[in-house]
């Protein structure tokens, strides 16, 4: 039975994989092939606005591809060397961007303050026509990414990513009018440092959140101490619950080990229908599927010695 409901879960984590696999795809490519037009017409009009949203567009772009190969590379089996299999690529990617997006905020900064001190010409027509496109690609992949499972931090990250880029082509858009109505070019610079805001947002979001899983830390909705209490209160039998270590694979594969301390008249069937209550208990009250107990008794202990 137990079998049974791991390969049902697999199998239909599977699916909503090959599903988020596709969607975010699709936000990838869309991302990433306006970020060069951008690009082109931040330079053509001498817009530090769209350049700062073009260096979003990019990251967000990596991001995205990297959730991409992440849900690709999560498909292939483990081995010898790699029990886990690639799971944790998707963490370790989304830490090297995070990463990666502070340098880019910092770089956007110092050049906003050397032009504000400088100021250079803005095309207003040429940045406000590459702005709406910018916008319209941007609605786009959020309406792609809809589709994709929510609750999945690769995914969530991938929408907070994307609602980014829509306040960044938001700004240059604004940037854009203002330049165009009163000739007022310092608005560029000022609604770039805006943009450089929104990409350090992200970048904490993704450190914050991949850190916590490379440090394999408790997932954090997850109260140990009251899953604890909790596990000694609600199966029968166990004394205490005590070494209780849980991390997360990926944000969405909770794991835990732990063990429980039951009465020494107990024998290997009572261990037994313990060990499986407890994994029954996490996985339906926690969600954890991936659960190790070790049952300490002295009658189990002399029966799996002889």
């Amino acid at each position: 039975m137990g079998a049974e409901h791991s390969h049902h879960h697999h199998g239909h984590q599977g699916h909503g994989h090959a599903r988020n696999q596709q969607r975010v795809g699709w936000a990838a490519l869309l991302t990433g092939g306006f970020m060069l037009a951008e690009v082109a017409g931040g330079v053509i009009a001498g817009s530090l606005a769209l350049l700062a949203d073009a260096g979003h567009m990019l990251t967000d772009a990596a991001a995205l591809t990297l959730a991409w190969l992440a849900f690709r590379f999560a498909r292939r089996p483990h081995d010898s060397t790699r029990t886990y299999g690639f799971h944790r690529f998707q963490v370790l990617a989304a830490y090297s961007n995070g990463l990666t997006l502070f340098f880019i905020a910092i770089a956007i900064v110092y050049e906003a303050v050397h032009r504000l001190r400088e100021p250079v010409v803005v095309l207003g027509g040429p940045m406000l026509a590459v702005a709406v496109l910018g916008l319209a690609v941007n609605i786009a992949a959020f309406l792609a990414l809809q589709g994709a499972e929510r609750d999945n931090l690769n995914v969530r990250g991938a929408l907070l990513h994307v609602a980014g880029d829509l306040l960044g082509s938001g700004a240059a858009i604004l940037a854009a009018l203002v330049i165009l109505w009163t000739g007022w070019t310092p608005i560029d610079p000022l609604l770039s440092v805006l943009v450089a805001l929104l990409i350090l947002r992200s970048a904490w979001f993704l450190v914050r959140e991949s850190g916590h899983i490379l440090l394999e830390a408790a997932p954090r909705e997850l109260d140990v101490d009251a899953m604890r209490h909790d596990l000694a209160a609600a199966i029968p039998g166990v004394q205490d619950i005590h070494h209780v270590h849980a991390w997360s694979l990926t944000q969405d594969r909770p794991m835990v080990t732990l063990h429980a301390r039951i009465a020494d008249t107990a024998d290997t069937g009572e261990a037994a229908r313990i060990s499986a209550a407890i994994k029954a208990h996490l996985r339906a009250r926690y969600g954890i599927t991936h659960a190790t107990v070790e049952i300490e008794c002295e009658h189990c202990a002399d029966a799996g010695q002889h």
